[in-house]
Protein backbone atom coordinates (compact mmCIF):
# COMPACT_ATOMS: atom_id res chain seq x y z
CA UNK A 1 0.00 0.00 0.00
CA UNK A 2 1.60 2.99 -0.95
CA UNK A 3 -0.23 6.31 0.35
CA UNK A 4 -0.08 10.19 -0.11
CA UNK A 5 -0.51 12.58 2.17
CA UNK A 6 -1.21 16.90 1.57
CA UNK A 7 -2.54 19.74 4.19
CA UNK A 8 -4.67 22.54 2.15
CA UNK A 9 -6.39 25.59 3.09
CA UNK A 10 -4.84 27.97 5.83
CA UNK A 11 -2.51 26.46 8.16
CA UNK A 12 -3.13 25.49 11.68
CA UNK A 13 -0.91 24.52 14.67
CA UNK A 14 -0.77 20.51 14.85
CA UNK A 15 -0.60 19.83 11.15
CA UNK A 16 3.00 18.37 11.56
CA UNK A 17 1.63 16.17 14.54
CA UNK A 18 -1.42 14.96 11.79
CA UNK A 19 1.50 14.10 9.48
CA UNK A 20 3.86 12.36 12.35
CA UNK A 21 1.38 10.38 13.54
CA UNK A 22 0.02 8.86 9.68
CA UNK A 23 3.35 8.33 8.26
CA UNK A 24 4.21 6.26 11.45
CA UNK A 25 1.37 4.43 11.90
CA UNK A 26 1.68 3.38 8.02
CA UNK A 27 5.13 2.71 8.07
CA UNK A 28 4.33 0.46 10.97
CA UNK A 29 2.29 -1.67 8.60
CA UNK A 30 5.14 -1.64 5.81
CA UNK A 31 3.48 1.03 3.99
CA UNK A 32 5.03 3.29 1.87
CA UNK A 33 4.27 7.08 2.14
CA UNK A 34 4.51 10.09 0.13
CA UNK A 35 3.81 13.61 0.97
CA UNK A 36 2.74 16.25 -1.71
CA UNK A 37 3.85 19.98 -1.36
CA UNK A 38 1.87 22.92 -1.41
CA UNK A 39 -1.72 21.68 -1.06
CA UNK A 40 -2.16 19.61 -4.86
CA UNK A 41 0.35 22.35 -6.45
CA UNK A 42 2.99 19.28 -6.21
CA UNK A 43 1.12 17.80 -8.33
CA UNK A 44 0.02 19.89 -10.61
CA UNK A 45 2.78 22.33 -11.60
CA UNK A 46 5.17 19.31 -12.45
CA UNK A 47 8.38 21.04 -10.79
CA UNK A 48 9.71 17.67 -10.19
CA UNK A 49 10.08 18.67 -6.20
CA UNK A 50 6.06 18.62 -5.63
CA UNK A 51 6.09 15.07 -4.14
CA UNK A 52 8.78 13.86 -1.22
CA UNK A 53 8.83 10.72 0.48
CA UNK A 54 7.90 10.12 4.01
CA UNK A 55 10.34 8.46 6.35
CA UNK A 56 10.90 8.33 9.99
CA UNK A 57 13.69 10.36 9.90
CA UNK A 58 12.21 13.12 7.71
CA UNK A 59 8.79 13.04 10.30
CA UNK A 60 11.16 13.09 13.33
CA UNK A 61 10.63 15.82 15.89
CA UNK A 62 7.94 17.30 14.13
CA UNK A 63 5.30 16.92 16.60
CA UNK A 64 5.79 20.24 18.22
CA UNK A 65 6.13 22.63 14.99
CA UNK A 66 3.90 25.14 13.87
CA UNK A 67 3.33 25.17 10.44
CA UNK A 68 3.33 22.19 8.23
CA UNK A 69 6.68 20.70 6.66
CA UNK A 70 4.91 20.04 3.50
CA UNK A 71 3.27 23.79 2.66
CA UNK A 72 -0.12 25.01 1.65
CA UNK A 73 -1.28 26.02 -1.71
CA UNK A 74 -1.85 29.59 -2.67
CA UNK A 75 -3.38 29.46 -5.71
CA UNK A 76 -7.12 28.06 -4.48
CA UNK A 77 -9.08 24.67 -5.12
CA UNK A 78 -7.92 22.31 -8.06
CA UNK A 79 -11.95 22.28 -8.39
CA UNK A 80 -11.93 25.82 -9.53
CA UNK A 81 -7.89 26.03 -10.61
CA UNK A 82 -6.90 29.89 -12.03
CA UNK A 83 -5.56 29.47 -15.50
CA UNK A 84 -3.84 32.29 -17.47
CA UNK A 85 -5.22 32.15 -20.80
CA UNK A 86 -2.95 33.95 -24.07
CA UNK A 87 -4.58 37.61 -23.35
CA UNK A 88 -3.03 37.57 -19.92
CA UNK A 89 -6.49 37.10 -18.20
CA UNK A 90 -7.39 34.30 -15.92
CA UNK A 91 -9.88 31.50 -15.99
CA UNK A 92 -11.07 28.76 -13.04
CA UNK A 93 -11.09 25.23 -14.71
CA UNK A 94 -11.68 22.16 -12.92
CA UNK A 95 -8.04 20.01 -12.50
CA UNK A 96 -9.31 16.99 -10.58
CA UNK A 97 -9.02 14.43 -13.07
CA UNK A 98 -5.49 15.37 -13.30
CA UNK A 99 -5.09 14.91 -9.82
CA UNK A 100 -6.55 11.20 -9.60
CA UNK A 101 -4.69 10.32 -13.31
CA UNK A 102 -1.26 11.53 -11.39
CA UNK A 103 -1.83 9.85 -7.85
CA UNK A 104 -2.25 6.71 -10.02
CA UNK A 105 1.13 7.64 -12.13
CA UNK A 106 2.78 7.76 -8.76
CA UNK A 107 1.44 4.09 -7.57
CA UNK A 108 -0.87 6.00 -4.72
CA UNK A 109 -3.96 3.49 -3.61
CA UNK A 110 -5.07 6.21 -1.04
CA UNK A 111 -4.93 9.88 -0.29
CA UNK A 112 -5.17 11.55 3.50
CA UNK A 113 -6.43 14.54 2.91
CA UNK A 114 -5.82 16.81 5.74
CA UNK A 115 -8.07 20.46 5.48
CA UNK A 116 -10.72 22.20 6.42
CA UNK A 117 -14.23 23.11 4.90
CA UNK A 118 -12.90 24.05 1.51
CA UNK A 119 -10.24 21.27 1.23
CA UNK A 120 -12.47 18.38 2.44
CA UNK A 121 -15.01 19.57 0.03
CA UNK A 122 -12.38 18.81 -3.06
CA UNK A 123 -11.32 15.64 -0.94
CA UNK A 124 -15.02 14.91 -1.39
CA UNK A 125 -15.16 15.74 -5.21
CA UNK A 126 -12.02 13.14 -5.37
CA UNK A 127 -14.02 10.29 -3.61
CA UNK A 128 -16.73 11.04 -5.94
CA UNK A 129 -14.23 10.24 -8.95
CA UNK A 130 -13.45 6.87 -7.56
CA UNK A 131 -10.18 7.94 -5.60
CA UNK A 132 -9.49 6.42 -2.18
CA UNK A 133 -9.47 9.40 0.40
CA UNK A 134 -9.44 9.50 4.07
CA UNK A 135 -10.35 13.56 5.67
CA UNK A 136 -8.87 14.80 8.94
CA UNK A 137 -10.58 18.08 9.64
CA UNK A 138 -8.19 20.89 10.37
CA UNK A 139 -9.60 24.36 11.11
CA UNK A 140 -8.73 27.13 13.71
CA UNK A 141 -12.68 28.45 13.21
CA UNK A 142 -13.76 24.99 14.90
CA UNK A 143 -16.50 25.42 12.33
CA UNK A 144 -16.78 22.09 11.04
CA UNK A 145 -20.27 20.18 12.47
CA UNK A 146 -19.58 16.98 11.97
CA UNK A 147 -16.72 16.76 14.91
CA UNK A 148 -16.84 17.97 18.33
CA UNK A 149 -13.60 19.99 17.75
CA UNK A 150 -10.68 20.75 15.48
CA UNK A 151 -7.30 20.46 16.10
CA UNK A 152 -6.01 24.42 16.40
CA UNK A 153 -8.59 25.62 17.49
CA UNK A 154 -7.33 24.88 21.48
CA UNK A 155 -4.26 26.84 20.45
CA UNK A 156 -5.93 29.98 18.77
CA UNK A 157 -7.55 30.75 21.03
CA UNK A 158 -5.08 30.56 23.72
CA UNK A 159 -3.43 32.80 21.49
CA UNK A 160 -5.83 35.29 21.46
CA UNK A 161 -7.01 35.00 25.10
CA UNK A 162 -3.36 35.75 26.20
CA UNK A 163 -3.56 38.49 23.65
CA UNK A 164 -6.30 40.00 25.52
CA UNK A 165 -5.09 39.47 28.39
CA UNK A 166 -2.15 41.26 27.83
CA UNK A 167 -4.60 44.47 26.51
CA UNK A 168 -5.92 44.78 30.02
CA UNK A 169 -3.67 46.46 31.65
CA UNK A 170 -2.46 49.02 28.87
CA UNK A 171 -6.64 49.79 28.93
CA UNK A 172 -6.89 50.41 32.32
CA UNK A 173 -3.79 52.44 32.68
CA UNK A 174 -5.18 54.77 29.64
CA UNK A 175 -8.95 54.10 29.97
CA UNK A 176 -9.03 53.39 27.04
CA UNK A 177 -11.19 51.20 24.84
CA UNK A 178 -9.42 48.25 22.94
CA UNK A 179 -11.47 46.28 20.21
CA UNK A 180 -9.10 43.10 18.90
CA UNK A 181 -10.29 41.49 16.28
CA UNK A 182 -9.67 37.77 15.75
CA UNK A 183 -10.41 35.27 13.15
CA UNK A 184 -14.02 33.54 12.55
CA UNK A 185 -15.17 34.31 8.80
CA UNK A 186 -18.73 32.51 9.47
CA UNK A 187 -18.29 31.51 13.05
CA UNK A 188 -17.59 33.00 16.45
CA UNK A 189 -15.90 30.47 17.98
CA UNK A 190 -12.10 31.72 18.68
CA UNK A 191 -14.11 35.63 19.82
CA UNK A 192 -16.58 33.53 21.94
CA UNK A 193 -14.09 31.51 23.79
CA UNK A 194 -11.08 34.33 23.76
CA UNK A 195 -13.44 36.44 24.88
CA UNK A 196 -15.18 34.68 27.30
CA UNK A 197 -11.82 33.44 29.06
CA UNK A 198 -10.04 37.06 28.54
CA UNK A 199 -13.01 38.96 30.27
CA UNK A 200 -14.22 40.98 27.26
CA UNK A 201 -17.02 43.37 27.80
CA UNK A 202 -18.17 43.19 24.68
CA UNK A 203 -17.80 39.98 22.24
CA UNK A 204 -19.38 40.43 18.69
CA UNK A 205 -19.93 37.30 16.19
CA UNK A 206 -20.84 36.38 13.14
CA UNK A 207 -24.14 34.88 14.33
CA UNK A 208 -25.29 37.64 16.30
CA UNK A 209 -25.62 40.93 14.34
CA UNK A 210 -25.12 43.58 16.34
CA UNK A 211 -26.49 47.50 17.25
CA UNK A 212 -23.44 49.98 17.41
CA UNK A 213 -25.87 51.80 20.14
CA UNK A 214 -26.30 48.27 22.65
CA UNK A 215 -22.17 48.07 21.80
CA UNK A 216 -21.61 52.15 22.96
CA UNK A 217 -24.10 51.82 25.67
CA UNK A 218 -21.91 48.78 27.22
CA UNK A 219 -18.99 50.72 26.84
CA UNK A 220 -20.68 53.97 28.57
CA UNK A 221 -21.85 51.96 31.34
CA UNK A 222 -18.03 50.66 32.32
CA UNK A 223 -16.99 54.50 32.54
CA UNK A 224 -19.60 54.93 35.15
CA UNK A 225 -17.87 53.66 38.08
CA UNK A 226 -14.59 52.97 38.93
CA UNK A 227 -13.87 50.80 35.68
CA UNK A 228 -13.17 53.42 33.19
CA UNK A 229 -12.29 50.95 30.25
CA UNK A 230 -13.40 48.30 28.28
CA UNK A 231 -12.62 45.17 25.70
CA UNK A 232 -14.44 44.46 22.45
CA UNK A 233 -13.21 41.31 21.08
CA UNK A 234 -15.11 41.00 18.05
CA UNK A 235 -14.96 37.91 14.67
CA UNK A 236 -13.69 39.16 11.85
CA UNK A 237 -17.31 37.76 9.97
CA UNK A 238 -19.25 39.96 12.85
CA UNK A 239 -21.79 42.73 10.92
CA UNK A 240 -24.36 45.15 12.06
CA UNK A 241 -28.02 44.39 11.99
CA UNK A 242 -28.90 44.90 8.35
CA UNK A 243 -25.13 45.12 7.30
CA UNK A 244 -22.83 43.52 5.74
CA UNK A 245 -19.08 42.30 6.74
CA UNK A 246 -15.98 44.35 6.33
CA UNK A 247 -14.31 43.12 3.43
CA UNK A 248 -10.25 44.17 3.08
CA UNK A 249 -10.04 43.10 -0.33
CA UNK A 250 -12.34 41.79 -3.07
CA UNK A 251 -12.49 37.91 -4.69
CA UNK A 252 -10.70 37.40 -7.36
CA UNK A 253 -9.81 34.29 -9.60
CA UNK A 254 -8.59 31.55 -7.54
CA UNK A 255 -9.06 33.32 -4.11
CA UNK A 256 -12.18 34.27 -1.99
CA UNK A 257 -12.80 37.46 -0.94
CA UNK A 258 -10.76 38.22 2.28
CA UNK A 259 -12.12 40.14 5.53
CA UNK A 260 -10.67 42.38 7.81
CA UNK A 261 -10.86 45.84 8.61
CA UNK A 262 -13.55 45.74 11.19
CA UNK A 263 -11.67 46.42 14.16
CA UNK A 264 -10.59 49.40 13.12
CA UNK A 265 -14.55 50.07 11.68
CA UNK A 266 -15.44 49.39 14.91
CA UNK A 267 -13.26 51.65 17.00
CA UNK A 268 -13.17 54.69 14.84
CA UNK A 269 -17.50 54.16 15.27
CA UNK A 270 -16.95 54.03 19.30
CA UNK A 271 -14.58 57.10 19.35
CA UNK A 272 -16.91 58.99 17.40
CA UNK A 273 -19.66 57.76 19.42
CA UNK A 274 -18.48 57.60 23.28
CA UNK A 275 -15.96 60.24 22.97
CA UNK A 276 -13.59 57.80 24.57
CA UNK A 277 -10.63 56.97 23.31
CA UNK A 278 -10.63 53.50 21.67
CA UNK A 279 -7.55 51.81 19.57
CA UNK A 280 -7.47 48.35 17.25
CA UNK A 281 -5.95 45.78 16.91
CA UNK A 282 -5.89 42.68 14.83
CA UNK A 283 -4.52 39.30 16.06
CA UNK A 284 -4.59 38.00 12.64
CA UNK A 285 -1.96 34.83 11.96
CA UNK A 286 -0.55 35.32 15.49
CA UNK A 287 -3.86 32.88 15.92
CA UNK A 288 -2.43 30.31 13.26
CA UNK A 289 1.23 30.09 14.21
CA UNK A 290 3.57 28.65 16.94
CA UNK A 291 3.74 25.22 19.34
CA UNK A 292 0.21 23.93 19.56
CA UNK A 293 -1.29 22.99 22.87
CA UNK A 294 -0.68 19.84 24.29
CA UNK A 295 -4.23 19.59 24.33
CA UNK A 296 -4.02 20.11 19.81
CA UNK A 297 -1.03 17.97 19.54
CA UNK A 298 -2.87 14.68 21.22
CA UNK A 299 -5.73 15.60 19.22
CA UNK A 300 -3.93 16.21 15.99
CA UNK A 301 -2.00 12.67 16.34
CA UNK A 302 -4.85 10.85 17.37
CA UNK A 303 -6.45 11.99 14.06
CA UNK A 304 -2.99 10.71 12.23
CA UNK A 305 -2.78 7.63 13.45
CA UNK A 306 -7.10 7.17 12.92
CA UNK A 307 -6.93 8.27 9.00
CA UNK A 308 -4.44 5.03 8.89
CA UNK A 309 -6.95 2.61 10.58
CA UNK A 310 -9.42 4.13 8.22
CA UNK A 311 -7.48 3.22 5.11
CA UNK A 312 -6.53 -0.14 7.08
CA UNK A 313 -10.37 -0.89 7.04
CA UNK A 314 -10.95 -0.02 3.59
CA UNK A 315 -13.23 2.79 4.96
CA UNK A 316 -12.78 5.72 2.29
CA UNK A 317 -15.03 8.58 1.29
CA UNK A 318 -14.75 9.30 4.92
CA UNK A 319 -13.79 11.85 7.89
CA UNK A 320 -12.34 11.20 10.94
CA UNK A 321 -14.45 12.87 13.77
CA UNK A 322 -13.77 13.57 17.34
CA UNK A 323 -16.59 11.89 19.43
CA UNK A 324 -15.68 12.37 22.51
CA UNK A 325 -13.88 10.07 24.15
CA UNK A 326 -13.65 8.65 21.31
CA UNK A 327 -12.80 8.81 17.18
CA UNK A 328 -14.70 7.82 14.95
CA UNK A 329 -15.58 8.31 10.67
CA UNK A 330 -18.08 10.06 9.09
CA UNK A 331 -19.15 10.41 5.29
CA UNK A 332 -17.31 13.42 3.67
CA UNK A 333 -20.65 14.40 2.19
CA UNK A 334 -21.81 14.50 6.14
CA UNK A 335 -18.86 16.40 6.77
CA UNK A 336 -19.33 19.55 4.24
CA UNK A 337 -22.70 19.50 4.56
CA UNK A 338 -22.90 22.26 7.02
CA UNK A 339 -21.02 24.64 9.18
CA UNK A 340 -21.01 24.41 12.75
CA UNK A 341 -21.71 28.07 13.79
CA UNK A 342 -22.55 29.51 17.51
CA UNK A 343 -25.62 28.31 18.70
CA UNK A 344 -26.88 31.93 19.96
CA UNK A 345 -29.30 30.65 22.29
CA UNK A 346 -26.67 27.58 24.08
CA UNK A 347 -24.95 27.55 27.35
CA UNK A 348 -21.65 29.10 26.05
CA UNK A 349 -23.66 32.24 25.13
CA UNK A 350 -25.58 32.59 27.65
CA UNK A 351 -22.62 32.08 30.13
CA UNK A 352 -21.30 34.88 28.65
CA UNK A 353 -24.75 37.16 29.24
CA UNK A 354 -25.25 35.88 32.58
CA UNK A 355 -21.25 37.46 33.22
CA UNK A 356 -22.76 40.71 31.72
CA UNK A 357 -21.06 40.18 28.51
CA UNK A 358 -22.91 42.76 25.84
CA UNK A 359 -23.23 41.03 22.28
CA UNK A 360 -24.70 44.30 21.16
CA UNK A 361 -28.10 42.50 20.00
Amino acid sequence: MKIAINTGGGDAPGLNAVIRAATLSALQLGWQVVGIRRGFEGLLEGDGNGVVPLTEASVRGITHLGGTILGTTNRGSPLAYPQRQPDGSFIEVDRTDEIIDKLARLGVDALIAIGGDGSLRIAHALAQKGLQVVGVPKTIDNDLASTAVTFGFHTAVQTATDGIGRLHSTAESHRRVMVVEVMGRHAGWIALFAGLAGTADVILIPEIPYDLDNVCAKINSRYDGDFGFAIVVVAEGARPAGGDVTVKQSAQVGRSERLGGVAEKIADQIATQTGKETRSLVLGHLQRGGEPTAYDKVLALRFGAAAIQLVEQQQFGCMVSLNPPDIHAVPLAEAVATLKQVPVDGDIVQTARRLGVSFGD
